[in-house]
């Protein structure tokens, strides 16, 4: 199944399928290792969604909802 990173639930993880969004977004997702392929653990999320906390490539990376929507996931079942 295919979601966006934003409506990840705490414990649930997948990997990344693509990136998408302008530019600097992008880039700047890409610079923090979101990349295709990556594996990624929701960790955390704020009361309101917004900031999400992941685990990917080892490191936990805290992301606002904006960033987190421009990221398409394939969800790993267990």
């Amino acid at each position: 199944m295919e979601k966006t990173l934003n409506l990840f639930e705490v414990g649930e993880h997948g990997t990344v399928k693509s990136v998408v969004g302008e530019g600097k977004i992008k880039r700047r997702l890409f610079d923090m290792g979101i990349t295709p392929g990556a594996d990624v653990l929701m960790r955390k999320k704020a009361p309101l969604g917004d900031p999400i906390e992941i685990t990917i490539r080892g490191y936990e990376l805290t992301l606002r909802k904006t960033e987190a929507v421009c990221v398409n996931m394939e969800v790993n079942e267990e």
